[in-house]
């Protein structure tokens, strides 16, 4: 093996070394991070915790103070992640850091995974009905074909 090789990254051969679980305070979405904490556990993986702020058009927004809202959300999921950690310590030793990124939670999650190398994703199943027709993100992360997706209902 030359020097460049052996500094290459190289996804998915010891098992995960990177878990992304994407979150945004839905029921799915925590139970997500909880099988990905498990998950992350097990394989003594980093956790990488990923909150996709929505970005509004101006239109859209209508006043609405968009950007204060979204980062009350991630303020409170770091939260209930903390005390989430601070409750397990001791019985479970889990590496984990929060992220959050801007944009629609598709393009949010696939640049978090690729900017963290991840090995794998994690997600909740989308509840919304329209999903079944255009495709959720699940689907689309499942597509896109770059890592194993694991879709938590």
């Amino acid at each position: 093996m030359t020097e460049q090789h052996a500094h290459q990254f190289e996804r998915g051969t010891d098992g995960p070394k990177v878990i992304v679980v994407g979150v945004d305070g839905s029921e799915p979405s925590l139970r997500a991070a909880a099988y990905a904490g498990g998950l992350a556990r097990r394989q003594h993986a980093l956790l990488a915790v990923v909150y996709v702020q929505p970005v509004m058009s101006a239109s859209a927004a209508l006043g609405v103070p968009v950007a204060d809202t979204t980062d009350e959300i991630a303020e409170g999921l770091v939260a209930q992640i903390r005390d989430a950690a601070e409750r397990l310590k001791g019985l479970y030793d889990i590496r984990w850091e929060f992220h959050t990124f801007r944009g629609d939670p598709f393009n949010g999650l696939v640049k978090a995974a690729d900017d963290l190398k991840a090995d794998a994703v994690v997600v909740g199943a989308s509840e919304q009905a329209g999903h079944r027709i255009v495709g959720s993100v699940a689907i689309r992360l499942v597509k896109a074909g770059r890592w194993p997706v694991t879709v938590v209902p």
